[in-house]
């Protein structure tokens, strides 16, 4: 299986290590992501009909998660990797996955 992503992060390891985390989005949830904001901040309003409502999406409301379309992946690479890939926010890349074959009992 092979997908296309988008570098959106690349962020240096929280306990200084000699690795980076890059954070990768589809195609698709980029343009999905880019597109215009409201001229007064934020893309959407969050309306609460009670306090308990507020209180369980807060954390959601203050890391930008609520109207965030689709996820990101994040992949841990070593500088050496990292430096021989060469990457860059918004640059295209990717992912191509296979399932080992098994030999043998």
């Amino acid at each position: 299986m092979k997908k296309e992503y988008i570098v959106v992060r690349i962020d240096a390891s929280p306990d200084g290590a000699p690795y980076v985390v890059v954070s990768l989005s589809t195609s698709k949830d980029f343009r999905e992501q880019s597109t215009p904001m409201s001229p007064f901040g934020a893309g959407g309003v969050m309306g609460f009909t009670n306090m308990d409502d507020m209180m369980k999406n807060l954390n959601k409301m203050l890391s930008g998660g609520m109207g965030q379309a689709g996820s990101t992946t994040s992949i841990k690479l070593d500088m050496h990797e990292y430096k021989e890939l060469n990457l860059a926010v918004g640059d295209k890349v990717y992912l191509e996955m296979s399932k080992a074959e098994a030999t043998g009992v």
